[in-house]
């Protein structure tokens, strides 16, 4: 299969385009570079540098079958400060990417989607029935964007595949987890174990939490890419997806700066601060429906395999 993934100089674009590669089809990375980095595709990929919204340059990479989509803006809290590049980045520039797939007879869409469409739940695990309420521009641009590939779907135009992913985390020797500037809090937490941070900050030690900080259900990336190539095969039997991927398990921001220390056996600063505009206080997935339909394991998702894993990527490129 001739596959494009967009923002496959990214995290997890990157992991799954290698793994895409691995099962034998061909991917066109597109990327813009304005956060990823043109190291982290896969060798065996076509890159191209350009903008997803470029309708012009879209349409000359050819015919494709599939299209995994992970370019966007990603961050909650920069969305609450400049609502508007979020829109324009994940909403208009996915509709502007849709228009050509469907003109050009794209059949299948991966949309990387966020449990920030869930907004500030109280019950946890969210499951995919759990109304939408987003807290953020961020989740609100998401959103958009996934009432559009209803739309699309329910009309004929196209199979969609929306997975919901709630921390991506961990990482591999070839695509360790990095971004410009750095966002997350175990690759932020490894910074302060390596010395190249003074502390590690935490947001937030006031939630309605066991022990007041945020909660949240981390993913390895490996587990995540599995998921799109699993969920490109799927989309043969199911013209439409709506899929949570998580493990159902929540870690705090304090369980996690504990184990980056016993990780990597060091110990650093710990600084508490205000909580940040867009954080909910728990985000943990029901992801029953993912496991059923796609078969998909989450194997590598343990907290201490993930920060071991992010912690070993994290070194090769020191």
């Amino acid at each position: 299969m001739r596959i494009l993934v967009t923002g496959a100089a990214g995290f997890i674009g990157s992991t799954t385009a290698e793994l895409l590669i691995e099962r034998g089809h061909e991917v066109v990375a597109l990327d813009s570079l304005v956060s990823g980095q043109a190291d982290n595709v896969p060798s065996g990929a076509t890159f191209v540098e350009g903008d997803c919204g470029d309708t012009e340059l879209v349409r000359s990479l050819g015919s494709f079958e599939a299209c995994v989509h992970f370019a966007g803006r990603i961050e909650p809290g920069e969305s609450m400060k400049y609502p508007e590049a979020f829109f324009a980045n994940n909403a208009a520039s996915t509709f502007r990417l849709l228009d050509v797939l469907v003109q050009s007879g794209v059949g299948r869409f991966v949309f990387s989607s966020s449990c920030a469409v869930y907004g500030d739940q109280v019950v946890m695990p969210i499951d995919e029935d759990r109304p939408t309420q987003p807290h953020s521009p961020y989740g609100q641009s998401k959103l958009m964007v996934e009432e559009g590939l209803r739309w699309l779907v329910s009309l004929g135009r196209m199979r969609a595949a929306t997975l919901r992913y709630f921390n991506a985390a961990g990482g591999t020797l070839a695509h360790p987890e990095r971004h410009r500037p750095e966002i997350h809090l175990i690759p932020i937490a490894l910074d302060a174990a390596a010395g190249r941070r003074e502390r590690l900050d935490i947001f937030g030690s006031d939630y309605p939490t066991p022990d007041g900080t945020c909660i949240r259900d981390y993913i390895h990336v490996s587990d995540l890419a599995e998921a799109h190539a699993l969920a490109i095969t799927a989309l043969d039997d199911h013209p439409e997806l709506i899929l949570n991927l998580g493990t159902g398990v929540g870690s705090s921001n304090r369980q996690v700066a504990e184990m980056v220390q016993s990780v990597t056996g060091t110990e650093f600063e710990i600084r508490y601060g205000d909580r940040r505009p867009g954080d909910p206080a728990a985000a943990i997935a029901g992801s029953g429906r993912a496991r059923e339909i796609l078969g998909w394991r989450p194997e590598r998702s343990d907290l201490e395999r993930i920060v071991g894993d992010a912690w070993a990527a994290y070194q090769s490129v020191q």
